[in-house]
């Protein structure tokens, strides 16, 4: 994806990857908006790093929808958009408040995908040159068993983003997946190690594929390869044991 001249929006970025992300875009020379459900985190943004901000809940249909007629209003030239929002939440089936987490990472990680997709993808169709970039993780590829919902809906995320993909192969808009490994940010605090990579490392790294690979489909750093490839590579059971402590 070019990244200079390009006006992003970042549905989700006030914090880690998303904010991380949208900063590194901005200094590529892209104009970011930045769009979430804290107020006073976009105030505190868009006075710090002089990005506009919007604010949206992602589980709200009708949000959604006015997000990208607000946007779109203010920012005709807007063609990309990045579906960053996500929740991780640890779950134990068959537990009291599992199901209710699940549904809520349902809505909020894959349906709340879906429907941004749906909102902005009629304008950026009449941009000459336009992007989707979802967010999926390498757990949609070996599943964390602590977050089943989590690792089944970036597992769908991939899933409709390879669908999308081959349905506007023929038009102007570029589907990209971002694919990130375990990363430090507020989302995976409680769980950090220094397994992770460290945030500015794993923003610095796409941003580099990004300009090398304009045409790559996937976003994949060298940490979360092991991950994606696993099934392929006859190691996935080794994988999913590691990761997983067994």
């Amino acid at each position: 994806m070019r990244i200079p001249g390009r006006t992003i929006l970042m549905a989700g970025g006030t914090s880690g990857i998303g904010l991380a992300l949208a900063l590194a875009l901005q200094a590529k020379g892209a104009t970011v908006l930045v769009a979430g459900r804290r107020q006073e985190r976009l105030e505190a943004i868009r006075a710090e790093h002089g990005l506009d901000g919007y604010d949206f809940d992602v589980t709200d249909p009708a949000s959604i929808a006015a997000l990208a007629e607000r946007t779109i209003a203010e920012h005709p030239e807007l063609d990309a958009v990045v579906t960053m929002s996500g929740i991780m939440q640890p779950e134990r089936v068959g537990e009291p408040g599992a199901l209710e987490t699940a549904e809520r990472t349902v809505v909020t990680n894959l349906l709340g995908t879906i429907r941004l997709v749906e909102a902005f993808l009629p304008h950026l169709r009449t941009r000459p040159e336009a992007a989707i970039l979802t967010v999926t993780s390498g757990l949609a590829y070996v599943p964390y068993a602590s977050t089943p919902t989590y690792s089944a809906t970036k597992a769908g995320v991939h899933a409709y983003t390879e669908a999308v993909r081959e349905q506007l192969r023929e038009t102007s808009v570029q589907i990209i997946e971002i694919a990130p490994p375990r990363t430090r940010t507020q989302l995976t605090a409680e769980t950090d190690t220094d397994a992770a990579m460290p945030l500015q490392e794993f923003v610095d790294e796409v941003v580099s594929i990004l300009e090398t690979q304009p045409d790559a489909p996937q976003v994949l750093v060298e940490r979360v390869r092991r991950q994606r490839f696993a099934a392929e590579q006859g190691v996935y059971d080794e994988v999913f044991a590691a990761q997983n402590r067994r």
